[in-house]
């Protein structure tokens, strides 16, 4: 097996880091469900949240790499206390990472695609209706939806090929620094533009009475969906994290890590927000209108600045670098893993993986056309499907079975993780949050994976009253 790598600087690992945390779900998700649920006053709940019940979680994805210095594959068989099986968790990352590439390779090549079509002025003129059929046409074209799917793909496995440093960090630094260059262009333009002082109004100033104006079920979904805003942005529970863990020294604690890694992922996130909803009330749009906001309405709000082909071809490549590089993340843990699970060789590990991840998301990508009958009562098409296995199942599981890990004397135990979380540098881990770490969360996460089902089980049951 090749010599382990390790990352060049404290930098690269950081950056690294908060590009698979930084994703579909902060400029895609985070904008539109934001919108959904009041505003100002969803953005502060689901700061607490991804405070108090995610960033503990990412501790200990750190740690866990840390510790072992190895790929989540032999992570657990490296620190688990001898006869145990805690190493059969690394399955629910491996897969889990394999599922979420499924489906996010496909949607991450409609944003590249959209780059191509702002970019050559297909939305010139359009009205909103039109830009919805630009929209549905690559949907029901499998050859484009397939073509999109084969570069991210391509994309992913030249970045890793290259290496962790001269390819991972190296690639994944550029697209960092560019993402945020251009999230702040994008920001500036959409904060000055006329009317747009309405919109930053309903995204910044907190309107609790939201919140609360559905009664309690309507807080309760509030809840809900802040919580699984908060867990899911930092893709907890599957290992990809862990693999940037064992890339780095002991020089600095990780909480403070973990921190800084959580602010860059929530300034991308609130950025997002601060461009699409002051565009939104500078046009009239509503920002309400769901997933299909990025995709049916905001061309057409960028059609009607000035430079507009330029504006939306810059935010489509914003929100592609941010899908990239939790593409080029996620395909680093399953390289990583692969080598170390089966001794294979980098470069056999980027060729097997990624002719198997191609072929694989392909049901997906025809999930929108050909297949597009393949459907579940409650959870919808192929690409509805592995999303709900992913994030309503194999992360929170996952993530379960982390916290008790490293919490429970049966596992590696809560004072060999605040050793290794505690080694180094800056903030250390609260000591006095044992019961809450070790209880209060996992309950927390038993509610999310109730909650994810409760609407889809009342769906069932409709169908066979029905």
């Amino acid at each position: 097996m090749e010599k382990r790598e390790k990352f060049a600087s404290r930098l690269g690992f950081i950056l690294i880091s908060a590009g698979c945390a930084i994703g579909l779900g902060n400029v895609w998700r985070f904008p539109y469900i934001t919108g959904k649920y009041g505003g100002g006053a969803f953005v502060l709940l689901y700061i607490v949240f991804l405070i108090a019940l995610t960033l503990p979680i990412v501790v200990m994805e750190f740690g866990i790499g840390r510790a072992s210095q190895k790929s989540y594959a032999r992570a657990f068989e490296a620190i688990e206390p001898a006869g145990t099986k805690w190493h059969r968790i690394k399955w629910i990352g491996f897969i889990g990472c394999y599922i979420l590439m499924m489906f996010y390779m496909v949607v991450s090549g409609w944003l590249l695609d959209y780059i191509v079509k702002s970019g050559s002025g297909v939305f010139s003129g359009l009205s909103t209706s039109q830009v919805a059929d630009v929209f549905s046409g690559m949907l029901s074209n499998p050859l484009e939806m397939i073509f999109w799917t084969a570069v991210v793909v391509l994309i992913g496995a030249l970045s890793t090929r290259a290496g962790l440093q001269k390819g991972v960090e190296r690639i994944t630094k550029v697209l960092m620094v560019a993402l945020f260059v251009v999230l702040a262009l994008l920001s500036i333009r959409s904060v000055t533009l006329p009317g747009a002082s309405a919109g930053v109004a309903f995204y910044l100033i907190p309107d609790f009475a939201r919140l609360t104006a559905g009664g309690l079920p309507g807080l309760l979904e509030v809840v809900y969906a802040a919580m699984g805003q908060a867990f899911f942005t930092m893709s907890v529970g599957i290992g990809a994290l862990a693999i940037f863990g064992s890339y780095i020294d002991k020089s600095h604690a990780l909480p403070g890590e973990a921190l800084r890694i959580g602010a860059l992922d929530t300034v991308v996130a609130f950025m997002a927000g601060l461009i699409i909803f002051p565009a939104c009330a500078a046009f009239g749009v509503n920002p309400q209108g769901g997933p299909g906001l990025v995709f049916q309405t905001l061309p057409v709000v960028f059609e009607s600045m000035p430079l507009g082909n330029v504006w939306g071809c810059l935010f489509f490549i914003f929100m592609s670098v941010a899908a990239l590089s939790t593409v080029i993340a996620v395909f680093e843990f399953i390289m990583s893993f692969s080598m170390e699970q089966w001794n294979l060789s980098r470069k056999q590990a980027v060729l097997i993986n990624s002719c198997a991840l191609f072929v694989l998301a392909i049901p997906c990508a025809l999930g929108f056309n050909v297949w597009s009958a393949c459907t579940v009562p409650g959870i919808g098409n192929i690409q509805g499907i592995e999303d709900f296995i992913v994030s309503n199942n194999l992360l929170p599981l996952g993530s379960l079975a982390i916290l008790v890990f490293c919490t429970h004397k049966r596992g590696w135990g809560w004072k060999n993780f605040l050793k290794e979380a505690d080694e180094g540098q800056g903030i250390k881990f609260p000591r006095c949050t044992r019961v809450y770490i070790s209880y209060i969360i996992p309950l927390l996460i038993v509610f999310i994976l109730v909650m994810g089902y409760i609407p889809i089980v009342s769906k069932w049951i409709s169908c066979i009253a029905a």
